[in-house]
């Protein structure tokens, strides 16, 4: 991302300019170096910085309790831009909300420290195993966990976790990390923190706690135990539309507010964070900054999961065959429009009912937050690592759908629309470029196979036993079919 912002009218953003921003900017009103950072977060990326890290800001902001700040850690080579980033400006960086109405900007301060694991792994280790450090909370997206699909099991034969198995001072995925730590705990007599994933994974605390010890028990039974015994991994759900930071946020962070930032975060106006109260070393009162403490979260994540996330698929796959580039494009389209309301309509006898949450509404807020304009939410995103998305996001409802006879049209047409874009070609023939580790063996067979979706079916670590169903197997295949022959605009037509 090359900024090309000239800074003659900027202020370069870090601690000693705080002071010489614009008035309507609102910066950290706490001293951040009496800050102890009993939170350490793996994963950095634009998402934490929108959502949970502003969270702990508007803690600190006004709390007095100084136990809750953030260091966080970058494990791969592509952190490097952050902790460049990070590193030249004390860590600080200009969250922007964008909205019809306007745009506004803050300083976020809540993370001090940021350290680049491949730089010192054992530093990372120290800072994990000090008893400062109370919760981890991650975002590694949804491949960051080392969990097959298919069989709900803890890939154990992983490249990362194999090195880290046999290496375990020097690891360098999520798990070698987390059990160098906590076994230095156990050792030294001090209780273990809370690990909080803050992924988009149904059930994401329970996925967290089944690979990390099965990780932990390949490398140390007794350690294991230990960890299954005493280490909490509360559920949560997460949500904040946060697009990938460009060149033109850079610019506009610039122009707009006089700031120059070398990594500024885009997000729309909507925050939520729905958390499992089970936390085994203490926690800030997160309730006070607005998130909604509960005894179970999984109705929440399912209507989050089921509904947003599952749109996004929709929106990415027909909006890139149809050859568009933002969300907010997509969702002018009444043909695709109507497409996201109708997966909607067949994914909500799915969800579990929700004490205080009006479906509808929540339904219709959700259009609104795909067409703001001012977001500039690229496809691409939407799109990235589909391989692990489509089982969280698509299966579970396709299945439920299934066992209670229900509408699967448009759960189907998902699927036959990412088949259709794997063959790497969007309607006009412009190329497509697909993101995703399983990136060779998916397009391979999308583009061997024609109109026939069963060879993608067939990979179970995907699908599972779902090509056992026949009815499914044949509405995929219609609708591959159309979008073939007619495209996606075609087949929407129809």
């Amino acid at each position: 991302m090359n900024s090309n912002i000239s800074t003659g009218s900027t202020i370069k953003l870090n601690e000693a300019s705080l002071s010489r921003l614009p008035n309507n900017i609102r910066v950290p009103n706490y001293d951040r170096h009496q800050i102890i950072n009993g939170i350490v977060h793996i994963g950095v990326g634009g998402f934490h910085r929108a959502h949970q890290a502003l969270y702990l800001d508007n803690y600190l902001q006004q709390s007095r309790d100084r136990e809750w700040g953030i260091c966080g850690v970058g494990l791969l080579e592509f952190d490097r831009r952050m902790r460049d980033a990070l590193h030249s400006q004390d860590c600080l960086y200009t969250l922007v909300e964008r909205s019809t109405e306007g745009d506004s900007a803050r300083v976020i301060g809540s993370i001090t420290r940021y350290l680049f694991a491949p730089d010192n792994r054992a530093c990372v280790i120290d800072v994990l195993a000090d008893p400062h450090c109370r919760i981890v909370t991650l975002t590694i997206t949804e491949a960051g966990y080392y969990y097959i699909e298919g069989s709900g099991e803890f890939d154990a034969n992983h490249p990362t976790i194999q090195h880290d198995l046999q290496h375990p001072h020097e690891p360098i995925g999520v798990y070698g990390f987390l059990t160098a730590a906590l076994d230095k705990r156990r050792q030294q007599g001090l209780q273990p923190f809370t690990v909080l994933s803050c992924d988009n994974l149904q059930g994401n605390g329970n996925i967290a706690r089944k690979m990390l010890t099965a990780f932990a028990q390949m490398q140390n039974p007794e350690l294991g135990k230990w960890m299954s015994d005493r280490v909490t991994f509360p559920n949560c759900m997460v949500d904040r539309i946060t697009p990938a930071t460009t060149a033109a946020d850079l610019k506009m962070v610039a122009e707009q507010f006089q700031i120059d930032d070398a990594f500024p975060v885009v997000a729309e106006p909507f925050l939520q964070w729905v958390v499992e109260d089970n936390f085994c070393a203490g926690r800030p009162d997160l309730e006070s900054v607005g998130v909604q403490m509960t005894d179970d979260v999984h109705p929440y994540e399912m209507m989050k999961i089921r509904l947003l996330n599952a749109s996004h698929l929709l929106i990415g796959y027909l909006g890139t065959l149809a050859g568009y580039t933002y969300v907010h494009e997509v969702m002018a389209d009444p043909a695709i429009r109507q497409a996201v309301d109708r997966l909607m309509a067949e994914v909500t006898p799915t969800l579990q009912p929700l004490p205080g949450i009006d479906l509808d509404d929540y339904k219709q807020t959700l259009i609104q937050r795909f067409a703001n304009p001012k977001i500039q939410d690229r496809l691409p995103r939407l799109c990235l690592n589909s391989a692990a998305k489509m089982p969280k996001f698509i299966l579970g409802s396709l299945r439920d759908a299934l066992r209670q006879d229900g509408a699967i049209d448009y759960l189907s047409l998902t699927i036959a629309a990412w088949f259709r874009y794997l063959k790497g070609q969007d309607d006009r023939g412009n190329p497509i470029e697909i993101d995703d580790p399983m990136a060779d063996i998916l397009t391979q067979r999308a583009r061997s196979s024609g109109s026939d979706p069963r060879p993608l079916l067939s990979l179970a670590e995907i699908f599972g036993d779902l090509s056992r169903s026949s009815r499914f197997v044949e509405t995929v295949s219609k609708h591959l079919h159309n979008l073939d022959e007619f495209g996606a605009k075609g087949t929407l037509a129809r």
